[in-house]
């Protein structure tokens, strides 16, 4: 019997999020609706920039694969990360924080000399989430930071794609995969944001193998990057390539599930009034997980998904609620 619903590698990263304007985002030449990484010293001109136009909205534990896994924790599952925070206030702060969530991990016992993670998120008025990201101490992420024990009695692994960026990230993504391998264990991946299929694209194949992934969870910008084909039908038959399930979200359209080489299984949207769509594709990922390691069938897992990542979209932060989700929960059961 599995320990764990799911064990996740990901970046630990504490966000600060501003609302900003498009016009902010040209005068600061960053690129809109995508993570960019940056070092300490332009991230640290970028948040005095940010102080002098608007004050700070939310200050919350992120990183793609951990708000996924604080997703599956608060409907119920049994979830570990691997994950790299520094010996700072930010790590105590991000410590605490996966301790109140529910999400397993060892990072009291392997905090690092040097800075957390942080990520700076900008909500432009259509809702779209900008990030420039420091990783700090989470770019030398690496075997040290695995599991094994834990990976074996895991039902999922699920490997968050901003990883690929640092080479020794990529060699602990390839070890956890081999261990997964061995332990019958299924390898879910998330591409994460498109700029990592665009500028990290070798490593991302690097991490796809001859042997591909049992579950990927991408969006449509995504699909047509990887492809290289604006053709959405065309694209999704090269990810069959590499992977047996594969979720693609939409947005405010929903999102479609295609199983093998099945036509596609439509997932509904919930219409909401949209104000922050940051974590929305992490809070789907994380529902989803949870839904399919306890029994739902794809089309429940599909429509729990979509309805948690529609309350993200309707709030402020990355992260729902515990309460909200419980709630969520119960009135899906019934």
């Amino acid at each position: 019997m599995s320990e764990y619903d799911v064990v996740a590698l990901g970046n630990a990263l504490v966000d600060k999020e501003f609302q900003v304007s498009d016009a902010f985002l040209a005068e600061q030449g960053i690129e809109k609706g995508v993570m960019t990484l940056v070092d300490r010293e332009a991230q640290l001109k970028l948040l005095e920039a940010l102080y002098q136009h608007c004050d700070l909205r939310k200050l919350a534990g992120g990183g793609s694969a951990v708000n996924s896994m604080v997703t599956a924790a608060q409907f119920g599952s049994k979830v570990f990360c691997c994950c790299k925070v520094g010996d700072d206030e930010l790590g105590q702060f991000y410590r605490q924080d996966l301790a109140d969530a529910g999400v397993d991990n060892r990072l009291k016992e392997q905090a690092t000399k040097g800075d957390t993670g942080r990520c700076v998120v900008m909500i432009t008025p259509d809702t779209e989430r900008t990030m420039c990201t420091f990783l700090g101490v989470t770019t030398d992420f690496s075997v040290a930071e695995l599991h094994a024990s834990e990976l074996r009695k895991a039902r999922y692994l699920y490997i968050e794609g901003h990883l690929v960026y640092s080479d020794t990230a990529v060699e602990a993504i390839l070890e956890a995969k081999r261990i997964a391998r061995e332990a019958g264990v299924k390898v879910a991946l998330t591409f994460s944001d498109p700029a990592v299929v665009k500028y990290a694209r070798e490593n991302l194949e690097k991490v796809i193998g001859d042997d591909g992934v049992d579950l990927l969870f991408c969006n449509k910008d995504e699909v047509i990057d990887y492809s290289d084909n604006q053709d959405l039908d065309t694209g999704i038959g090269k990810l069959r390539q590499i992977a047996e399930l594969i979720v693609v979200t939409h947005g405010k359209h929903g999102a479609r599930i295609y199983n093998g080489a099945e036509d596609y299984l439509p997932v509904m949207p919930y219409k909401v009034k949209a104000v922050d769509a940051t974590g929305a594709g992490d809070t789907f990922a994380g529902a989803f997980l949870h839904a399919i390691t306890q029994g739902m069938n794809l089309q429940q897992a599909g429509d729990l998904a979509s309805r948690a990542a529609s309350e993200c979209v309707a709030s402020f932060g990355p992260r729902l609620p515990f309460q909200l989700q419980r709630d969520i929960l119960e009135e899906f059961n019934q």
